[in-house]
């Protein structure tokens, strides 16, 4: 017998505006600097919707919703997968429908207490899921990343970036409490609020300093980049490094490259194909040592899917260079969380991504692409250098601050900047908050919806239960 008390459901009127004032806070908060903070709105027009009168039509608000904040960030994946981007459009949507849906399922089912107290496991578990542990697993827009050029983010990204949704969704849930849950759900909240002041600052180390250099190239022959090469070294001349583009050959380095390395005594970080006989490859950073050897290489760890590109890395490891040891990714690994917390977990002082945005897929998609590097730098607080065939290519310090910067398209646009290595990164929380919100979401899931079969099955229906 369902013991929840009756629960008020919202009218079409109602849900209509809690939708509209979602789209539009998304949208500014990730339009405009200064907006950021409008998230907590979209949270707060979303936590209601969990009271509409079917779960059938909970889904399709939160659909709507989906579609009208995350396609227009997705256009670009027209020009990447052509007439099959139509359906990859729906994935997005598919899972704030997904929220909605079980939020109003648990609300109904357990209460407005549970549900206040669920819904931040519910969203993070979601959130996560979709954005790492599933084929078409896919990061971007994130409420997060919403952060990653906000003043805020040194303090906010201590939480991590799924942290952050996940502590919105329990301050709207902890507004919509009352009495004695009110008062716990707000001390719980301050003492989290804290959390980032309580934590020691990472290690310095005996901190040695990294001098960076890159230049946006796209598709280019062997002449035009040694030409660059001996641009970008002419322009900074104390650069340690010069990092190109993923891509930057469509084959093994070059021996002409190798030799200008010898011959100029610089380290090379590049990308190329590492072949994998008898037919396949490796989409691979290699590092060009000052002998004009291979010193390193890293293969790309997550390739695009539905996409040519390479096999998957069988391993991460770090180049223990003679600055510190650097964490190499190639391209989308800088989107997944499991990828670069490996590289932390080795003890990586600084993470460099040789890049390949292409310039036809439009400047939104390379300024969407940019946001993530920041944040991953000021969740770990490592610097990060990320070199892109077309922009936007970012030299960041480890409190996700731009130190250098070339645009889009920047065909040839040179960049460059000192990067002191910390002694060692840090792990955000929400690494371990997100697995349990996954366990959290994947249970309640599975509750009721075997709850809801057997309903069906014995063709009765709950009291309080939605009409279909």
């Amino acid at each position: 017998m369902n013991m929840s008390p009756p629960v008020k459901e919202i009218g079409l009127g109602a849900a209509l505006l809690c939708a509209a004032g979602a789209v539009v806070s998304f949208i500014l908060a990730y339009a405009s600097t200064g907006c950021e903070f409008l998230i907590a709105v979209f949270f707060a027009c979303l936590f209601p919707l969990a009271r509409l009168r079917t779960r059938r039509l909970a889904y399709y608000f939160g659909l709507g919703i989906g579609f009208a904040i995350y396609t227009p960030h997705l256009l670009f994946f027209r020009a990447i997968f052509g007439w099959a981007s139509i359906a990859l459009w729906y994935i997005l949507p598919f899972w704030l429908g997904l929220f909605v849906m079980l939020g109003r399922a648990c609300l109904f089912r357990f209460g407005p207490v549970a549900w206040a107290c669920l819904a931040p496991f519910l969203w993070t578990g979601l959130e996560f899921f979709r954005s790492e542990l599933y084929y078409l697993r896919f990061s971007w827009l994130n409420a997060g990343y919403v952060f990653s050029g906000s003043a805020a983010l040194h303090y906010l990204s201590a939480y991590g970036v799924y942290g952050i949704g996940f502590l919105l969704m329990a301050a709207v849930g902890a507004a919509h409490l009352r009495g004695r849950a009110r008062r716990m759900g707000v001390a719980l909240l301050t003492a989290a609020a804290l959390y980032p002041a309580m934590i020691p600052a990472p290690r310095a180390g005996a901190q040695k300093t990294l001098r960076v250099a890159g230049v946006q190239m796209e598709c280019p022959d062997s002449a035009t980049v040694l030409a660059a090469l001996d641009d970008t070294l002419a322009k900074f001349p104390g650069a340690d490094v010069l990092v190109l583009s993923e891509y930057t050959f469509h084959r093994p380095v070059p021996d002409t490259i190798k030799a200008w390395c010898r011959a100029h005594g610089r380290y090379l970080v590049v990308g190329a194909e590492d072949p994998a006989p008898p037919s396949d490859y490796y989409d691979t950073a290699f590092v060009v040592d000052t002998n004009g050897a291979i010193a390193f290489r890293q293969a790309k760890c997550v390739p695009v899917q539905f996409m040519k590109d390479g096999l998957p890395a069988r391993q991460q490891q770090l180049w223990d260079s003679p600055w510190g040891k650097i964490g190499l990714g190639v391209c989308y690994d800088d989107g997944y969380s499991r990828v670069t917390d490996e590289l932390i977990r080795q003890g990586a002082q600084a993470l460099i991504f040789p890049t390949m945005d292409i310039t036809n897929w439009g400047e939104a998609q390379h300024l969407l692409h940019g946001r993530l590097a920041s944040m991953r730098a000021a969740e770990y607080a490592v610097p990060i250098f990320r070199v892109c065939s077309s922009g936007v290519s970012q030299i960041i310090d480890g409190t996700g601050r731009v130190l250098s910067s070339a645009p889009f398209p920047g065909d040839g646009a040179m960049l460059a900047a000192e990067m002191p290595l910390p002694g060692q990164g840090r792990m955000p929380p929400d690494r371990w908050l997100a697995r349990l919100s996954v366990a959290v979401a994947g249970a309640l899931s599975g509750w009721l919806g075997v709850e809801a079969i057997l309903q069906k099955v014995r063709g009765k229906a709950r009291p309080g239960s939605e009409p279909v």
